[in-house]
Order: C-alpha cells, then sequence, then structure tokens
C-alpha cells in the first residue's frame, strides 16, 4: 500500500487514499488515529482538509492536513477483484428473469 516517504508526498497519499474504495486509518500528528471513509479532499484553499465518515458513521469529520501524519490502507477496497464482474452478472441474470418467457407449445 502507497506510505508517505522519500517518494511520495502528503498530498499524493491523500488523493491514492480519496480514490481507494475501502477504509483508511489516518495517523495525526498527536499521535490518535481515526479509522473511516474518505470521501472529500481540497488542497486548493488555504488549510488544504479531507472529509471522512469516521466506523461510527455520525457525522463526517474534517481533518486539516497539517494534522495528518500518515495513512495507512486499512480496510478492504470494496471495487477491487472481480466487482465489476458480480455486477454485470447479477444484472444479466435479473435481465434474464424479468424477460418474457415463451411456452414451447406457443411456438
Amino acid at each position: 500500500m502507497p506510505k508517505l516517504g522519500e517518494y511520495l508526498a502528503l498530498a499524493e497519499v491523500i488523493d491514492l487514499a480519496f480514490d481507494y474504495r475501502g477504509n483508511t486509518t489516518v495517523v495525526k500528528v498527536d499521535g490518535s488515529e481515526v479509522e473511516g471513509y474518505i470521501f472529500n479532499r481540497n488542497r486548493h484553499v488555504p488549510e488544504p482538509f479531507i472529509q471522512m465518515f469516521d466506523l461510527a458513521g455520525e457525522r463526517p469529520l474534517k481533518i486539516l492536513y497539517s494534522e495528518i501524519q500518515n495513512i495507512k490502507f486499512t480496510g478492504k477496497d470494496m471495487a477491487a477483484g472481480n466487482s465489476w464482474i458480480a455486477w454485470l452478472e447479477r444484472k444479466e441474470k435479473e435481465a434474464a428473469e424479468k424477460a418474457p418467457r415463451r411456452d414451447k407449445g406457443m411456438e
């Protein structure tokens, strides 16, 4: 998983976390951690920030870039693997079930 360091700046890791379809853990500079889903970020404002839903999902949290030490990709990426294939197969099955059926005696 992407990690802050010599090759990635904080803004790049935040962009990767935003595109990730799973939960992340934001490690703050004070040592606390917040696990949840990042749904928004804005680095083009005087105080860049991310917004995320924590695991309780009660309300969105706003965390300033300056408060972030690192981001860990801790949850399963829901879009990884065969998600598209499974969705397509399910839709095809639903369409086939809704299609009018012909009785063999009617042909």
